[in-house]
């Protein structure tokens, strides 16, 4: 464990509705649900605005419109998110050589190679308050909670105490006193099932849980489970801030602002992208076993398949071959909006003679596809990014019956005016940025 508060937890608020309402100056101050918005979609993010009617992640968006039915429903522009995302990460590499990205708007930061003046309260909170401004002048005024504890689990828990938009250190050494009250869910590890089963013994903070022997804890759930949890409940973490992992996988993935519809399209794209991950492969010297596919719907729903080879490849041929054979297993009725193709199982070697003739053939075989801007019967989605030849930049509010009505605004604009167009005008076109 470490003597001071010296690991940072940054988590952006509300990070996908956020983006939103930051690009769409009409929705600020509104409730933003982002997800899947048809009839079996999924909220991915809500608005605080959209929380208070009691909206939540992984909620079916049928219950989140029964629940917010004057809330903006728009589908995700991961394009967006991404972009942001990078800004942020600069920041914090800016500060620290020492940053462990854990998603797009989480990471943890080590503040030692900041070589701060000192860890006290005081000195903490001014380098934590500097650095959520610098977050707020890149990513145009989005907020994010920040928690700096002695230890990774205790800067994800101060970063969920204050949100939105809060700070919070915990000094080292009043760890467990903080930890005490808390329900045993917060403990990384503990879900519904483990919950269930400790509430059965009797066991539902972590005052409770710090009560309890490790033994017992095994024999309830197991020696992994049971020694991680005792740790834990103690405010013992004394796992490292790790800015790189070993490379476990190599994949490529691509997001359509419309849904795809033609599965020889598809298939053509999955085919491009094994290519690309082949390539990849070969400039770092690496080959793989396991070719797994990965395909979001139209309702959100993320699908994955993987087939795992005798000996590991690095050519383009042989696993476009597998991932096409595994887009054949799915049902894809509805629309596609995500495709991609990764390789697993990395070894730095390849058993040539397995697949010298298919190396030898491997640009003649894969036909080329051009990725579509927009499919034919030009399917406008809520959120997406659009632009006139007249009108200039905007987003789509909805669509149906032959009209799409899009809001004229950029994150740059005053809330823009509202206009109707048919959906086959020739001046309005998908945007997308560079």
């Amino acid at each position: 464990m470490r003597p001071e508060a010296s690991v940072m937890h940054l988590d952006l608020d509300a990070f996908f509705a956020s983006v939103e309402q930051r690009d769409k100056p009409s929705l600020r101050g509104k409730p933003v649900v982002v997800g899947g918005v048809g009839g079996r979609g999924v909220v991915a993010t809500a608005s605080y605005e959209a929380r208070r009617y009691g909206v939540r992640s992984a909620m079916s968006t049928r219950e989140a419109r029964s629940r917010c039915p004057h809330a903006a429903f728009l589908n995700p522009r991961f394009h967006a998110y991404r972009d942001t995302s990078l800004k942020v990460m600069e920041v914090l590499r800016d500060v620290s050589s020492l940053v462990e990205p854990l998603s797009l708007d989480e990471a943890f930061v080590d503040l030692a190679p900041a070589q701060l003046p000192s860890y006290d309260d005081d000195s903490v909170r001014a380098f934590a308050e500097e650095v959520r401004r610098r977050v707020r002048d890149v990513t145009g005024g989005l907020t994010a909670s920040v928690g700096i504890g002695s230890s990774k689990f205790i800067a994800k828990v101060a970063s969920d105490l204050d949100k939105p938009d809060g700070l919070v250190v915990v000094t080292a050494g009043a760890e467990r006193e903080l930890l005490r009250p808390m329900h045993v869910t917060v403990i990384p590890g503990v879900g519904p099932a483990t919950a269930e089963r400790l509430r059965r013994a009797g066991i539902t903070t972590v005052a409770d849980l710090e009560d309890v022997s490790e033994d017992e804890l095994v024999r309830l759930l197991g020696k992994a489970h049971g020694h991680g949890l005792s740790l834990l409940a103690r405010a013992e973490d004394d796992r490292p801030v790790v800015p790189e992992r070993e490379t476990k996988s190599v994949s490529v993935e691509g997001t359509y602002d419309t849904d795809l519809t033609d599965r020889r399209l598809m298939e053509g794209l999955v085919s491009r992208q094994a290519l690309n991950v082949a390539e990849r492969l070969r400039k770092s010297g690496l080959s793989g076993r396991t070719i797994t596919l990965k395909v979001r719907l139209h309702d959100f729903t993320t699908l994955s398949r993987s087939t795992t080879l005798n000996a590991p490849t690095d050519v383009g041929t042989t696993i476009a071959r597998l991932a096409r054979s595994l887009l054949g297993e799915l049902d894809l009725t509805g629309g596609v909006r995500l495709l991609g193709v990764g390789v697993s199982g990395l070894a730095d070697w390849i058993q040539d003679d397995l697949f010298g003739d298919e190396r030898q053939e491997e640009g003649d075989e894969e036909p080329v596809h051009e990725l579509p801007d927009l499919p034919d019967q030009r399917a406008w989605v809520p959120g997406m990014d659009v632009v006139h030849a007249e009108l200039g930049r905007g987003w789509v509010w909805g669509a149906g019956r032959g009209i799409v009505t899009v809001r004229f605004e950029t994150a740059e604009t005053p809330p823009g005016p509202v206009r109707s167009l048919r959906t086959d005008d020739p001046a309005l076109s998908a945007w997308r940025t560079a």
